[in-house]
């Protein structure tokens, strides 16, 4: 397969007349200033690497607009999202994964980290299959022509020495090791399959949700597997204060003395951070995932992600709540974000940006072979226009600019995930109605009967 590219970002900046060949997943061969051949796809606009999306949480899509009626905190939030998930069932759950997938597809997104912890039945009873819910979403990501890292996420406490109640009780197995035992069949199942579009990783909700004794079982799970290990981090200054007055330690300090801090980790908001914490996870090179839209829906507050990249974390990028479907928005969040926070501009390059939506995201899902455009990388191509409304007039010395600061997910019109085409001028291939697939979807997940 061959297309040729008007424009392409090639991490070290933007070349014209790029003609890229693929043979079945992987890129073989690139070549910048080439016309094009006759045979080859044309792809009008600025072609970048296949966007990541690095945390997830499929179902609370079905909350958009739906949580903005009344002030209310991000603890009102989640009593509405406990809610949702109390609805949803393994049928159900695919539907709306298979929607919400399908949109992070037009948005340019090839690969999606799902921070799952919706396991069992309502009431905590594990389905007939234990992994029913998990491999709804694997399911669902294949439907919608994407890759996904399932992170299967430890949840054993309703908060420090509570316990879980209510919807809470879907999520729990009881203890690290059920949860560990639960995980390595779908571990191993996943690994048996290729892991062509999917692949298991580990998470720890938070210093909340696993205790202290157990967070470092769940540490050695994804040690002993090589896979990615995921954690909400100091999102809100109550996890702080409930952290110290239980354990004595801020939870970034929790999880690096339980071994969880490392290159396989990703520390997710990682907003309300002392500079102690900000160095552990730097001299630990322990990623961040920013999730700027959800950040400021929920008024979390803004995250020190300049600090951290500074001290050597790497950053990369989530939509999370999905308030919005956008890694272009989430780009410039962080550094529209810093400006406001620091009444100065410039914290960021567009390229350095562009590396977070891509390259950071596929390592953060332990998949290092995505997120450029090079040969024996995937073939994961997302080709953003340039003559829309709000892109008009950049022109190829600032194409890269125009895509970070100007660009929404409206603009993206060609997707090719593993060398197969998902999206073209702006429609998806597989789901034919994506719009109408997530309406239905969430008016299943929302209304007053179980889906």
């Amino acid at each position: 397969m061959q297309w040729h590219a008007q424009y392409a970002w090639l991490g070290d900046g933007v070349a014209a007349d790029v003609l890229i060949e693929a043979d079945g997943e992987r890129i073989t061969s690139l070549a910048r200033g080439v016309p094009a051949p006759p045979h080859a796809q044309h792809l009008p606009g600025l072609t970048l690497p296949g966007l990541a999306n690095a945390h997830s949480h499929a179902f609370h899509r079905a909350l958009r607009s739906r949580v903005q009626t009344n002030r209310g905190t991000f603890w009102t939030w989640r009593e509405q999202m406990y809610q949702v998930a109390d609805r949803l069932d393994p049928d159900s759950y695919r539907a709306l994964a298979r929607a919400v997938f399908a949109e992070m597809a037009l948005a340019g997104i090839s690969c999606a980290g799902e921070f799952h912890y919706l396991h069992h039945r309502p009431g905590g009873a594990p389905y007939d299959a234990p992994n029913a819910m998990g491999e709804a979403l694997i399911a669902a990501a294949a439907d919608a022509g994407i890759r996904i890292t399932l992170l299967d996420t430890c949840y054993l406490t309703g908060g420090i020495g509570q316990p879980l109640k209510g919807p809470q009780l879907r999520f729990g197995d009881g203890t690290a090791g059920n949860w560990a035992r639960r995980v390595d069949s779908l571990y191993e199942q996943t690994d048996k399959a290729g892991g062509l579009h999917a692949r298991v990783g580990a998470a720890i909700h938070s210093v909340r949700a696993v205790p202290r004794e157990q967070v470092r079982a769940v540490a050695a799970w994804a040690k002993e597997h090589r896979a990615p290990l995921h954690v909400h981090l100091s999102e809100q200054p109550a996890e702080n204060t409930a952290c110290l007055d239980a354990y004595g330690m801020t939870p970034a300090r929790l999880l690096a003395e339980a071994g969880a801090l490392g290159p396989l980790t990703t520390a997710v908001h990682a907003t309300h951070l002392t500079d102690d914490d900000i160095g552990l996870l730097g001299a630990t090179t322990t990623g961040v995932c920013m999730c700027p839209t959800t950040e400021r829906d929920l008024a979390d507050g803004i995250g020190p992600a300049r600090g951290l990249a500074d001290a050597g974390a790497p950053i990369c990028l989530g939509s999370d709540q999905h308030a919005v479907i956008d890694l272009f928005e989430e780009a410039r969040a962080v550094e529209l974000d810093e400006r406001l926070r620091t009444r100065v501009r410039g914290h960021w390059t567009a390229g350095g940006l562009l590396a977070a939506a891509t390259s950071n995201g596929h390592h953060a899902l332990g998949w290092p072979e995505a997120g450029r455009l090079e040969p024996g990388a995937y073939a994961d191509l997302v080709t953003v226009a340039l003559d829309s409304v709000r892109t008009a007039g950049a022109g190829a010395a600032h194409a890269a600019e125009a895509a970070v600061f100007a660009a929404t997910a409206a603009d993206v019109r060609h997707v090719v995930v593993s060398g197969r085409q998902i999206v073209h001028d702006g429609r998806h291939l597989l789901v034919d109605d994506v719009p109408g697939a997530l309406a239905t979807a969430i008016e299943s997940a929302t209304s007053e009967e179980p889906g």
